[in-house]
């Protein structure tokens, strides 16, 4: 069996899937059959696109489930305005109630987060999901000392001013670094990822928003992520394995508040290069 298996019944021969194949490797027979020689299979890169583009449901991939495939169902297609509404509504979250995020919602989202883009469709981005209290506080220590030393340095404070008010109010018992969130969540890619850092910025950005949705909200921890560029030490806490060299951690929880605003931001800066 090939990698394409059509339904020649169903078939308009109308070529949609040839023309959006990015590895353009499908062809047509006299008859307008697509097809994939056996020479060419291992170009494919499994993007499912002419699964996605055929009007008819005729056409079959050997590597892409149909029941993972679902048809879209118009009904379900947001409009314009609230989709602009979504986005715009969606705040960093820096209080979050003790109730623990249910691992199933967390593999909901991050069921969610693997339809983002990434390089060559080579999905790399997978995940640490940290809920253990000991463990998140221990994350936020080790941080906090590698803030100590970065807030010793004058160009580092006037870069971030924040850097020692950080330290103060942890040392004041007030978890400046994780917010009190319950989850931290930590998209990673190996080395090898030709692009991972994007890679996992886009995973992150889709668990983002779509944590709205299941009642959560979330913040990235760019202090934790700095820490983690430089910390064996910390990363061994987080778990980032060795050999992996992209990683950004989010936090995550339930919201102590809710906005019921969307403040206007800075004028976009646009040049139009024609």
């Amino acid at each position: 069996m090939g990698l394409l298996t059509i339904d020649e019944q169903k078939c308009g021969k109308d070529g949609f899937c040839g023309r959006e194949c990015p590895a353009a490797i499908i062809h047509f027979s006299e008859a307008r059959v697509p097809t994939v020689l056996p020479s060419e299979e291992a170009r494919c890169m499994d993007c499912g696109h002419c699964v996605a583009v055929c009007p008819h449901d005729a056409l079959r991939h050997a590597r892409i489930s149909a029941e993972g495939s679902p048809a879209i169902k118009p009904e379900l297609v947001i409009g314009a305005e609230q989709a602009e509404q979504f986005l715009r509504s969606r705040r960093s979250v820096r209080r979050y109630h003790t109730k623990p995020v249910e691992r199933e919602k967390v593999r909901r989202l991050v069921e969610v987060a693997r339809y983002a883009p990434t390089a060559g469709n080579g999905q790399p981005v997978e995940w640490l999901v940290t809920s253990d209290r000991d463990r998140l506080r221990r994350i936020g220590g080790m941080t906090v000392d590698w803030i100590r030393g970065l807030a010793k340095i004058p160009q580092a404070v006037e870069a971030a001013p924040y850097l020692p008010a950080a330290v103060a109010a942890w040392d004041a018992g007030d978890d400046s670094v994780l917010r009190g969130a319950p989850t931290l969540v930590t998209a990673i890619a190996p080395e090898a990822a030709r692009i991972g850092t994007i890679d996992v910025a886009l995973a992150l950005s889709y668990l983002d928003v779509f944590a709205q949705t299941l009642g959560l909200g979330t913040c990235w921890a760019g202090l934790v992520a700095g820490a983690l560029a430089e910390s064996a030490e910390l990363r061994a806490e987080v778990g980032v394995p060795e050999g992996y060299t992209h990683f950004y951690p989010l936090m995550l929880g339930y919201p102590a508040v809710r906005y019921h605003r969307t403040p206007e931001r800075k004028a976009p800066r646009i040049r139009f290069m024609d």
